[in-house]
């Protein structure tokens, strides 16, 4: 079926900027869609797994299952350990999942995951990453780590596009009524009470990692409704006040205020304040977002890794030879040839859709814990300019770093350059658009009816509401698309008892992804690495 321009554009950025739109031209620079995760996947969904012949088979004592973040902090905490009897298959042809990266002649830019923010002292874990990475300088007066100052966001961090012109932060001020601003400040203070709060054993109310958060009932009651419908009981009915909410919930989870659990709306924002009068952690970011840290562990693990190979089965067996337990993994190429390994265990460092398809017990009787898990989707295309949209006012800031359109269903663009100190000339805008739609599925629907070009028109008309002249300063677009970019924490997942259940080995097989903590953190995923890493380790050192 052919679909028009209009048609496209209504069905992401609504009718009116649509209709606007088709009166102009569509002039779409060259590009490409620069990876596609989906298609060795969808084998895997589609085909049954193939027979290895007997002399095929490798032996290697770990398995570790996809090469994000999870796959490669375990990596790295198993040779920490002085284990190296591992290999690492990952399907795409580099690491990294949400958080790899790429580069051209202007820039390197991220495809996915952009920043961290810096950790506190609690978070040991990633404090060690961090030093030994040397952004670890010192520590404060209260213990608190300090970064290397080049590796923090430089100013203007974030500015939001309303009413025809930009405003530094994303909260709107100007124009504010004084209930208004009465109703920020009280979500403010409550927002500090819940990140001082310490519960009877110590733990901050809301932490990261999240399993060093507090599971007292009164917090986890939280979890049972909507951060929309919390806010509305709090009597914080500010329209500005719940964009800024609502904001939040589609730049993190890829859902909307309503679609989002209560705790997990105040855990985006408690989590990352040390205590009451503190201003939120510091944000960390490279030109390649997140892919600045995914290069760094790759380096650790770089002679481990094969790429380009989709594991299609992970099955627990029992040795022929010895009667010992193991696990047998098949994985298949981009060519017909496939791989056979016997592990005596699997990291499952992949999301539990994932392991739905591909590993076996759960392919054969589908335990109730995998239907709670749902994932947004999403579409980032990078679009280089050869020099910088022009100011549409005299008293225009310069771009940020983070750039958002209020009235847009998009999360606007960061600038891969502006850490590196270039606010004039050549730049690369990385453009993020969640599809929030009640039924994740028809959102991925939605977003592979759209090819290279139809998303590209659709970035650069909505950018064009803040920028007329960026289809003319565009000289590339390449897109990629992400049908399960985030684990959605809706309303009674977070602690329904799903995350504990997919948390718990399977007869060999240990399970390491960000889904399992509930929000889509770089830390949640590197915290789960460890913790599998470290349960294999114990396995492996107890098993007779």
């Amino acid at each position: 079926m052919t679909v028009t321009r209009r048609e496209v554009l209504t069905a992401f950025l609504g009718a009116p900027l649509a209709l606007a739109a088709c009166k102009t031209n569509k002039r779409i620079p060259d590009g490409e869609m620069a990876f596609k995760p989906d298609e060795l996947g969808h084998r895997v969904r589609d085909e049954q797994p193939p027979r290895i012949p007997a002399d095929k088979w490798e032996r290697v004592g770990v398995v570790i299952v996809g090469a994000g973040i999870a796959g490669l902090s375990a990596a790295r905490r198993l040779l920490a350990a002085g284990y190296d009897d591992f290999v690492v298959l990952e399907l795409e042809s580099a690491p990294g999942g949400t958080a790899r990266s790429g580069a051209n002649g202007t820039s390197a830019y991220p495809w996915g995951a952009h920043y961290i923010t810096a950790p506190m002292k609690e978070n040991v874990e990633m404090v060690d990453l961090l030093r030994e990475l040397g952004l670890i300088v010192g520590t404060d007066a209260s213990g608190e780590p300090t970064l290397r100052e080049e590796m923090l966001c430089r100013e203007p961090q974030e500015r939001v596009f309303a009413d025809g012109k930009w405003h530094d932060g994303l909260y709107l001020h100007e124009g504010e009524s004084a209930d208004d601003k009465q109703q920020f400040a009280r979500f403010k203070a409550t927002i500090e009470r819940f990140a001082a709060m310490r519960d009877g054993k110590g733990r901050r109310a809301f932490a990261v990692p999240t399993s060093q958060g507090s599971d007292d009932a009164d917090l986890t009651a939280l979890d049972k409704t909507s951060i929309a419908e919390w806010l509305a009981r709090e009597k914080l009915t500010s329209e500005r006040l719940r964009w800024l909410v609502d904001y939040a919930c589609r730049d993190d989870f890829g859902a909307r205020a309503a679609q989002t659990s209560a705790w997990a709306g105040i855990h985006y924002y408690a989590s990352r304040l040390v205590g009451h009068g503190r201003d939120p952690q510091a944000v960390l970011t490279w030109p390649a977002g997140n892919g600045w840290l995914v290069g760094k562990l790759h380096e650790k693990i770089r002679a481990k890794l094969r790429v380009g190979l989709a594991v299609a089965d992970v099955a627990p067996v029992s040795s022929p030879e010895t009667g010992k337990p193991g696990v047998d993994v098949i994985a298949i190429g981009k060519a017909p040839a496939a791989l056979g390994i016997h592990a005596e265990r699997v990291i499952f460092a992949a999301p539990q859709f994932v392991a739905r398809a591909v590993v076996r017990p759960y392919r054969e009787a589908p335990p109730p814990h995998l239907a709670a898990f749902q994932y947004g989707a999403w579409m980032v295309a990078n679009i280089t300019l050869g020099a910088r949209p022009r100011s549409r006012r005299r008293d225009e800031h310069m771009m940020a770093w983070d750039n958002v359109l209020r009235d847009s269903p998009s999360l606007g663009y960061v600038v891969a350059t502006h850490q590196t100190g270039r606010d004039h000339g050549p730049t690369v805008l990385t453009y993020y658009h969640p599809l929030c739609d009640e039924d994740p599925s028809a959102g991925r629907r939605r977003l592979y009816a759209a090819g290279r070009d139809e998303w590209a028109d659709v970035a650069l008309t909505d950018l064009e509401t803040a920028h007329p002249d960026i289809r003319e300063l565009a000289t590339r677009i390449d897109v990629v698309r992400w049908g399960h970019a985030m684990v959605r924490p809706s309303p009674g997942f977070v602690f329904g008892g799903a995350r504990a259940a997919a948390t718990t080995p399977v007869r060999g097989i240990h399970f390491a992804h960000t889904d399992l903590s509930g929000v889509a953190l770089f830390e949640e995923a590197f915290h789960h690495g460890v913790r599998a890493a470290n349960e294999v380790l114990v396995s492996l050192r107890t098993t007779p």
